[in-house]
């Protein structure tokens, strides 16, 4: 079969094509974007009419998939980790409802917080949810699990939960794919009552869920993605959990590890080849991405006298991601740690791109605060988080998707006046519309900073939710037509931006600043296209 030069993401996405997906929803977050940007971009994607769309949030896009399997086809849905608790309301029921068509949750966690607000790991929300979980060791592994998630999900009519890491998802590799499967045609539920979750039908469809962990166990010791692989040396056995099998295989000449090892990329956790290995060494160490679920279900389950090492034991750093220095230390190993890096190539700070609309909205913003005391201004997650840093240093929060307005009531209510909640286009149509329904709801005196650069920046130039929308769903939500003021954020009107900044600080109600200004990446990005385009007209000619 043909084979390809994949990214773990790209491989996800095509090991979802070739599965016969009919769609796939998200909405944009590193590092799980590009599944989606490689599906949309997919001539294959194309020709089978997938529809792949970017949602509002993750619960709507969890929601929407959760309608497709409903309508007996495959879904994916994908999102980052602190998605997931974004989706985890209909996450969680659909575990109980189960599934009909083929339903996988693509969770993309951020070890180390390269781009996020907190180290989560998505596995316990599978385990949570008592669903089954895969967690690939290496692109060809995420290819081919991706694949076998819509064939477990259809065996067992479950949601199943596909969790990676950032190394993983953002590095290449080569992928050998498999025959295609074909899509499903529509077919409703047998039971119509299956997704309704009313008590008494919730309570059996738990019941069913409850018999099925013994299943998905069993499933996991035939799938062969659980392996037990011998090795001479009893001293220590090891448990390697998804990507963490890689950094183990780095520290040995040719991957030959001298101890026994037991593979993981399937949860539940595999009992019986845990307690085999347990049986037959002196100790044993855990390497996992992330928290040390499996380390704490060991020592819970295994309790018998031996050493268990891991995250918890100190052997492994309890925060940040794995590596294979983090591995050869946690073995003994001598470990060589390279050269010092010279001071022209260490790392800087991120910042704002330069001509970026938020400067020039953030500057207008400061300067009118600058008769108050400092702390007002309560953020939310976007490119316009960085002006929270050198030489803005704008913004006093930053805590969660939609959080800036709400938070800012909830500061108004003790007492601060005036207090700024900054917001972006896409978060607000993420989560951030309920919040300013409430403050118009509470008339609290606050002023909303609304940066509009009509895409979703922070990852890549996605297409927003309220793209052309913005002032309508505003005033929609009743804020006053006079205390909606839109203004351009550019140097030569700074002045004016600053009096209307000024203006809106002292009024004691609800009042929106829509900062619009076309986003400098995705502006660029379509001049380029519109110029290639008049070349091409200009050859053709």
């Amino acid at each position: 079969m043909q084979k390809l030069l994949l990214l773990g993401d790209e491989a996800i996405a095509q090991g979802a094509i070739d599965a016969g997906i009919s769609a796939v929803y998200a909405y944009p977050g590193t590092p799980s974007t590009e599944i989606t940007e490689y599906i949309q971009a997919s001539k294959q994607a194309a020709e089978k009419k997938i529809k792949s769309l970017w949602s509002a949030n993750e619960k709507t896009a969890m929601e929407t998939a959760i309608g497709m399997s409903y309508a007996g086809k495959k879904s994916l849905v994908c999102m980052k980790h602190v998605g997931l608790n974004v989706a985890a309301d209909p996450f969680i029921n659909s575990a109980v409802t189960g599934a009909n068509g083929g339903l996988v949750v693509l969770s993309a966690d951020d070890p180390s917080m390269h781009s996020s607000q907190n180290e989560q790991d998505s596995r316990f929300y599978g385990k949570f949810a008592l669903i089954p979980v895969l967690e690939p060791s290496n692109q060809q592994e995420a290819y081919d699990m991706t694949r076998y998630a819509f064939e477990l999900s259809e065996k067992f009519g479950t949601p199943v939960l596909i969790r990676v890491t950032t190394r993983l998802a953002h590095s290449r590799a080569g992928v050998t794919r498999a025959k295609e499967s074909k899509q499903n045609s529509m077919q409703l539920p047998g039971d119509l009552q299956q997704f309704v979750l009313l008590p008494a039908i919730a309570r059996r469809q738990y019941k069913r869920l409850l018999t099925k962990q013994e299943l998905f166990e069993n499933d996991g010791l035939e799938s062969g993605f659980n392996t037990l692989i011998p090795g001479k040396d009893k001293s220590l056995g090891i448990v390697a959990c998804g990507i963490a099998y890689n950094y183990l295989l780095e520290n040995f000449e040719g991957g030959k590890v001298p101890y026994p090892v037991l593979k993981v990329g399937q949860y539940p956790i595999p009992a019986k080849l845990v307690e085999e290995l347990y049986n037959s060494v002196d100790e044993m160490l855990v390497l996992e991405e992330g928290y040390p679920i499996f380390e704490e279900l060991l020592r819970g389950y295994l309790n018998k006298g031996k050493t268990v090492r891991g995250r918890l034991e100190g052997s492994i750093p309890r925060d940040g991601e794995l590596n294979p220095n983090i591995v050869g230390r946690a073995l003994g190993l001598a470990i060589t740690e390279g050269f010092e890096t010279p001071s022209i190539l260490r790392g800087r700070p991120p910042q704002l791109c330069e001509g970026c609309s938020h400067t020039d909205s953030f500057k207008a913003l400061n300067e009118a605060l600058e008769p108050y005391s400092g702390g007002r201004v309560l953020s939310d997650i976007g490119c316009y988080t960085l002006s929270a840093l050198p030489p803005l240093e704008s913004i006093n929060s930053c805590v969660d998707m939609g959080a800036s307005i709400t938070m800012a009531i909830g500061a108004a209510d003790a007492g601060l006046f005036p207090v700024v909640a900054a917001i972006g286009d896409s978060t607000f149509t993420h989560s951030g519309i309920t919040g300013l329904l409430d403050a118009v709801n509470h008339n609290s005196p606050i002023t909303v900073l609304l940066n509009d650069n009509s895409t979703t920046g922070m990852t890549g130039g996605q297409d927003s939710s309220a793209f052309g929308k913005v002032d309508d769903i505003v005033r929609g939500l009743g804020v006053e037509e006079e205390h909606i003021r839109v203004i351009t954020p550019l140097r030569r009107n700074h002045e004016e931006n600053v009096k209307v900044f000024q203006e809106e600080l002292e009024y004691r109600g609800v009042s929106v600043i829509i900062a619009r200004r076309e986003c400098i990446q995705t502006l660029a990005r379509r001049m380029k296209l519109k110029a290639l385009e008049k070349r091409k007209e200009k050859t053709l000619a």
